[in-house]
């Protein structure tokens, strides 16, 4: 490091602060941070600014992966300079407000001589614990984190703001545990967290009440009203037991095992006010592995790795930016942040007048396309609305009304539209779909007739059934015809004719069509196929209607066993299917209660064992919404408040 102090231009756009947190010691906390800060400052030509800040104050030890064993001052010091700066304007006449007094009270202290550079070939640098000479413990031991806070609440908030104007990215190595600097770290200073967790209870328990309190923080208080991303970090992962593995991220009810997705799939709901998320393809990436090579010692891999192949390190640090750096959900799937990436290099492109600008807005138009069509199976209809609407604006204009690409926008779009009630809109692009397509293909061309279908679905939702069931049987009449009574797109013609009829309140003609379908799809794709589920789900629904409720009873808990095992029991799709079933329980009780002159009976369920086996969960928020609650369960590890966090709790929350 440079002996002497920095001087850094302030930056044209803010940066921001990262936290990175653990509530136990050796979950490679400090390793995560230290490699995910050198692989930042290599971005854009190695001129991006990027500082790391040793909090861990009791335990320093962030210097050692840089080799970097001066004494300059640090944290310690500078907050003690921050203190003997308020104690000075306490004793002065002006009494300025909160934000001020932290301003001029910053600005008096300065932060370039507490900051050194730590990497020649890169803009790396770090801030210290502070100088560990003799008199540091005495010193720390001193430092009341509480009283500062309550003589200048504005003070931390503003010195990460600060920071952020000279650095792209803040990362912020936090003290573990329930103590008043893990609660500065993590409640009071980041716009991002990432909480690094080894699979054990007590190391998610802890996890989860800190990202509880912290976002509980964020939304109840005036001053924070700011964005918190949480970024969950499985570390320690043992790659070759796959057992343990996958016990551990989805759960386990016969060991007792909840699972942290699971876990931090309601947490995160929770924190955010939303009804449904899925972490699936983020944990499918982001698992920080078990590895001898860095078990020892402080060693940054993506300096000592070459290759940064799929089973390196490397790469899952690579997997984590992809979420972390341009600030993308947890939820937001591989594919999603793929094609985002795409479409805004495509806009930007085009914006500036580049190459290949005859090709490239057929490619924004197809990448538009394909992440309508991801929103649509995620039931995001309004995103899916926005993509079809430009993708098929860049086809007409590029492609003309009856090009293939073009058509097949105008089914996308209609298929939302009708999905979102806008019917006539909807019947207008099925119309001109159908009229193409039988013009350009013929009247039993395969998409002409997926055509009709779609613009019969339109007419039965308009309650023209009786239209819409004959135009469905003639389509189903050239399936049989031109496919056969078994192919796939037969069975899916004959279960959109049975819920036609069903809708029509022909239940006898719908069932017999259902069973039909269910009998089929079993043997050509197997019992637990989605196809098969959503077939016995029909059946069932029919079968309520017919009041057979024992053998709906017996479809409903089939399909919920097989979505728990395949999909997990806080998958919307089981959520749903436990609903009905408790639904059709609730009859039967009804109905064996009227059976023997008695009130409703409700049948002895698994309903509440199947609750305590999936467990409970809690963590994150995003900036504060009406649905969002301000936390979950309360977990062992928040019973007793550190005395920050006594003065936080004690602070009046804003009233909404």
């Amino acid at each position: 490091m440079e002996p002497h102090s920095l001087s850094l231009p302030p930056l044209s756009t803010r940066g921001e602060v990262v936290t990175f947190y653990s509530y136990k010691g050796g979950t490679g906390r400090t390793m995560a941070l230290s490699n995910i800060a050198v692989m930042l400052a290599r971005r854009h030509n190695a001129t991006t600014p990027v500082l790391m800040i040793d909090w861990d104050l009791e335990a320093p030890g962030l210097h050692h992966y840089f080799d970097q064993h001066d004494e300059r001052p640090g944290v310690l010091e500078l907050f003690e300079a921050c203190r003997e700066q308020l104690q000075r304007r306490r004793n002065g006449v002006a009494a300025p407000d909160d934000e001020q007094l932290a301003r001029e009270v910053l600005t008096a202290v300065g932060w370039e001589q507490y900051v050194g550079r730590v990497d020649q070939s890169s803009q790396l640098y770090l801030m210290r614990s502070g100088r560990f000479d003799d008199s540091y413990g005495e010193r720390l031991a001193a430092m009341r984190w509480d009283e500062l806070f309550d003589s200048c609440p504005a003070l931390f908030r503003c010195f990460a703001d600060n920071l952020a104007g000279h650095f792209r990215h803040v990362l912020v190595d936090s003290r573990t545990g329930r103590t008043d600097s893990a609660g500065i770290c993590t409640t009071l200073l980041p716009r991002k967290l990432v909480v690094v967790f080894t699979p054990n209870r007590q190391s998610l328990e802890g996890v989860q009440a800190l990202v509880t309190r912290a976002t509980a923080y964020r939304r109840s208080h005036e001053d924070e009203q700011r964005p918190l991303l949480v970024y969950p970090l499985p570390s320690r992962i043992e790659m070759a037991d796959s057992a343990q593995r996958a016990q551990w991220r989805r759960g386990d009810a016969q060991m007792r095992i909840v699972g942290y997705q699971p876990i931090f799939e309601r947490l995160l709901r929770d924190c955010y006010g939303m009804q449904q998320l899925s972490l699936d393809s983020y944990f499918d990436e982001v698992q920080l592995q078990q590895t001898r090579t860095f078990a020892y010692g402080e060693q940054l891999a993506v300096r000592m790795e070459q290759c940064g192949d799929r089973f390196s390190l490397t790469r899952t640090f690579e997997a984590l930016l992809d979420w972390l750096e341009p600030g993308y959900f947890p939820w937001q799937s591989s594919r999603e942040i793929c094609l985002l990436a795409a479409i805004d290099d495509a806009r930007r492109t085009l914006d500036e007048g580049g190459g290949g600008a005859r090709a490239l807005p057929q490619l924004l138009a197809r990448d538009l396309n394909l992440l309508g069509e991801l929103y649509r199976r995620d039931n995001k209809p309004r995103q899916a609305l926005a993509c079809f609407e430009e993708s098929l604006a860049l086809r007409q204009r590029g492609l003309g009304e009856d090009h293939p690409d073009t058509l097949t926008g105008k089914c996308n779009l209609a298929s939302v539209l009708r999905q979102q009630g806008r019917l006539d809109e909807a019947q207008f692009l099925d119309e001109c779909v159908v009229e193409a397509r039988r013009r350009l293909l013929g009247p039993e061309h395969l998409d002409t007739l997926a055509a009709r279908a779609n613009l019969a679905a339109t007419l039965a939702q308009q309650g023209r059934g009786a239209e819409a069931l004959g135009m469905q049987e003639q389509v189903l009449d050239a399936y049989l015809r031109l496919l056969g009574p078994e192919h796939l797109l037969t069975l899916a013609c004959r279960a959109a004719r049975a819920e036609l009829l069903f809708q029509r309140g022909d239940f006898e003609h719908a069932r017999v069509a259902q069973e039909q379908v269910l009998a089929a799809r079993k043997r050509l794709l197997g019992a637990e196929h989605a196809d098969t589920l959503r077939a016995k789900l029909a059946l069932a629904a029919t079968q309520v209607r017919l009041r057979e409720l024992e053998a709906a009873r017996s479809l409903y808990d089939g399909v919920l066993q097989a979505q728990t095992r395949r999909l997990g029991p806080d998958h919307a799709d089981s959520l749903n299917t436990r609903e009905l079933l408790a639904d059709v329980q609730v009859k039967i009780g009804e109905q064996l209660g009227a059976k023997l002159g008695e009130g409703p009976l409700v049948p002895e369920l698994h309903q509440d064992a199947a609750m305590d086996d999936y467990g409970d969960a809690l963590v994150h928020a995003v900036r504060p919404r009406g649905a969002a609650r301000a936390g979950g369960p309360r977990s062992r590890a928040s019973d007793e408040l550190p005395p920050l966090d006594k003065q936080l709790a004690r602070a009046r929350p804003t009233q909404r």
